[in-house]
C-alpha cells in the first residue's frame, strides 16, 4: 500500500527545493552545502559517519522531501567519495526510519504517515515530561541563563526566516532542558529521536509560519514555570506545547 504524503502541494526543482509560505530552499544551496561538505569530510572509518550526518542534516532540514529519490551515484560525485559509503549512509538512515530503501529501485526519503508522527510525538512526550518534572528542581543561574540566550535569539526572529533556523532554535532549548535533568539514560533517548523530531518540526513549520507569534512566548512559558520548581506544573506546560506541535502537523493529514 502507498504511504500517504505529507503536506500539501510544493513546487520542486531539482533536490527538495520548495516554496511554501514564503520559506525558501534553494537548489544551489543544496549542492553548496554538499560541496563544502566533500572537502571536509575526513578519508578514515569517520567517513560513512559524516556521509550519514550530511545525507540525515539534509532531510532533517526539508533540502531532499519525503519521496525523493536518493540516488548513489549522484550523491558520491558531489560529495567526491565512492559509492561505498553512500550505501552505507543510505542503510543507517534506514534504520533510523529517514530512508526506506526499495528492491531494485534504490533509496528514497520516507513519506510520513499519521502512524509515523503519533510514535514519534508520543515517545517525544513522554520524554519531555521527564526531563522537565527533574529539570525543575534542578535549576542553577547558569541553566537559566543557556535557556535566556536561546529565548533571546527567538526574540529576534520577525519577517524572513527559514524553517531551518527555527527548528534549530527550539531544539537548542529542549536540549537545555534535558541537560538540565541529568539523566544520562534520558537524555540518549532524546538524542536518538532528536533527529526524528527535527524532520518533524520542519514539516510543521512549513505549513505554520507562525515561529515569531508563538515560538519565544511558549518557550518563555516553558522558562518560567520552571523557576517556580514545581514538577508537576512543568511535567503539564510540556505536553500541552508538545501536544499544540503535534496538533498543527496531524491536521496535515485530514
Amino acid at each position: 500500500m502507498r504511504r500517504a504524503r505529507l503536506g500539501g502541494p510544493a513546487r520542486r526543482l531539482g533536490y527538495g527545493v520548495q516554496y511554501r509560505n514564503g520559506i525558501v530552499n534553494n537548489t544551489e544551496d543544496v549542492v553548496a552545502d554538499l560541496t563544502q561538505l566533500a572537502g571536509k569530510v575526513p578519508p578514515s572509518a569517520a567517513l560513512s559517519k559524516s556521509v550519514t550526518d550530511a545525507l540525515r542534516d539534509m532531510i532533517v532540514r526539508g533540502e531532499f522531501a519525503s519521496g525523493d529519490h536518493l540516488k548513489e551515484a549522484e550523491l558520491a560525485t558531489v560529495l567526491g567519495v565512492s559509492r561505498g559509503p553512500i550505501r552505507e549512509a543510505l542503510a543507517q538512515l534506514e534504520a533510523e526510519g529517514f530512508v526506506e530503501l526499495r528492491r531494485h529501485r534504490g533509496a528514497f526519503v520516507v513519506e510520513l504517515t499519521a502512524h509515523d508522527i503519533d510514535e514519534v510525538y508520543t515517545l517525544r512526550v513522554a520524554l519531555e515530561r521527564l526531563a522537565m518534572e527533574r529539570a525543575a528542581t534542578r535549576m542553577t543561574p547558569e541553566l537559566f541563563a543557556a535557556f535566556d540566550e536561546v529565548l533571546a535569539r527567538m526574540r529576534e526572529v520577525t519577517g524572513e526566516y527559514t524553517a531551518a533556523q527555527v527548528v534549530d532554535l527550539d531544539l537548542s532549548f529542549h536540549d537545555i532542558a534535558f541537560q538540565a535533568a541529568d539523566h544520562g539514560r534520558l537524555h540518549r533517548s532524546w538524542e536518538f529521536i532528536r533527529a526524528q523530531s527535527a524532520f518533524f518540526l520542519h514539516e510543521r513549520n512549513l505549513h505554520y509560519a507562525d515561529f515569531p507569534e508563538v515560538g519565544y512566548a511558549e518557550h518563555r512559558a516553558l522558562r518560567d514555570v520552571l523557576a517556580t520548581g514545581d514538577p508537576v506544573a512543568a511535567g503539564k506546560a510540556i505536553e500541552d506545547h508538545v501536544s499544540g506541535s503535534y496538533r498543527r502537523l496531524m491536521s496535515e493529514q485530514g
